[in-house]
């Protein structure tokens, strides 16, 4: 497996914070350069951790941004935390993006009747290591939800770390129904209900919410693949970074002098902020209420 480093810029929980991913010969893009698989053979898929499991920052790869960074999401010049939905604390597994991987917003998926929302495709690692941000772990596939976000398909990937101790364990999604009980319904319900603490109503789910198995999850990350390789090996007019510096055959390929500009201007590294008390703070959801408007 390729090796990977990471490198920050700014002031984490701040506007200002960046963090750059790094190999031998410099920057790289999280987004174009990691490899989709780690092992094809094997159907190993590579995940870069953009938010560590119980963390509330949210973190995402930048697909505007020269070089994709991965920064902390701002709304209304203020960045952005997710709540505390009781009983869940921060996010509740590691939560990351597959590399060349991208859902298009042009494309309508014949599944949900949905476009895409024109990120990479999201992955929630269930292993017990809590990651590192910017960490590239070799992951397996085991199911996806789809959940419909504001009318766009936002596709919920599970897997697990090829090292976790449970891995040999688990090979598809009624394995982690069977050996991680409740954990699929957790996760359905931490995807319903985290953004109702700001007044927005429950997220809607394809499939009635239900999550599908292996090999439906690996059919929608091989198609979101196939929408990555149109991106970034046709010249067009997108408002997307696809700047790399290893894609064979891309008219956006450029050399590592050049990546490694991306870096410059930038402030130094230095300590956190404070994370903001109400991010602390624990909201209480009537489930029972939810059921009955459902």
């Amino acid at each position: 497996m390729a090796s990977y480093a990471t490198e920050e810029y700014g002031s984490m929980f701040t506007t200002d914070y960046r963090l750059f991913l790094k190999n031998d010969s410099g920057i790289i893009s999280p987004f174009h350069d990691i490899p989709l698989f780690q092992d094809k053979d094997k159907q190993v898929f590579n995940m870069v951790c953009e938010i560590p499991r119980w963390s509330n920052a949210k973190m995402e790869i930048c697909t505007t941004d020269n070089m994709n960074c991965i920064k902390q999401d701002v709304k209304k010049g203020k960045v952005r935390f997710v709540n505390n939905c009781f009983p869940h604390k921060g996010y509740i597994w590691n939560y990351g993006a597959i590399p060349q991987t991208w859902e298009d917003p042009a494309h309508v998926d014949s599944n949900t009747q949905c476009k895409g929302d024109g990120d990479p495709i999201d992955v929630c690692e269930i292993g017990y290591k809590v990651a590192a941000r910017g960490e590239v772990k070799a992951v397996k596939l085991l199911g996806v939800m789809a959940l419909i976000d504001e009318g766009e398909t936002d596709w919920k990937v599970l897997a697990i770390d090829v090292t976790d101790p449970m891995a040999d364990k688990l090979n598809d999604i009624d394995d982690v129904r069977k050996l991680m009980p409740g954990l699929v319904e957790a996760t359905h319900d931490w995807f319903k209900v985290y953004k109702m603490p700001t007044g927005k109503p429950a997220n809607q789910f394809a499939f009635e919410g239900q999550a599908k198995d292996k090999k439906f999850a690996t059919e929608v990350v091989l198609q979101t693949h196939e929408q990555w390789k149109k991106l970034v090996l046709e010249k067009s007019d997108t408002k997307l970074s696809c700047n790399n510096v290893t894609v064979e055959g891309s008219p956006y390929k450029v050399s590592a002098n050049e990546a490694n500009k991306s870096t410059e201007g930038l402030v130094a590294a230095c300590a956190a902020a404070a994370i903001p008390d109400d991010v602390q703070a624990v909201h209480y959801i009537n489930r029972e209420m939810l059921e009955k408007e459902s």
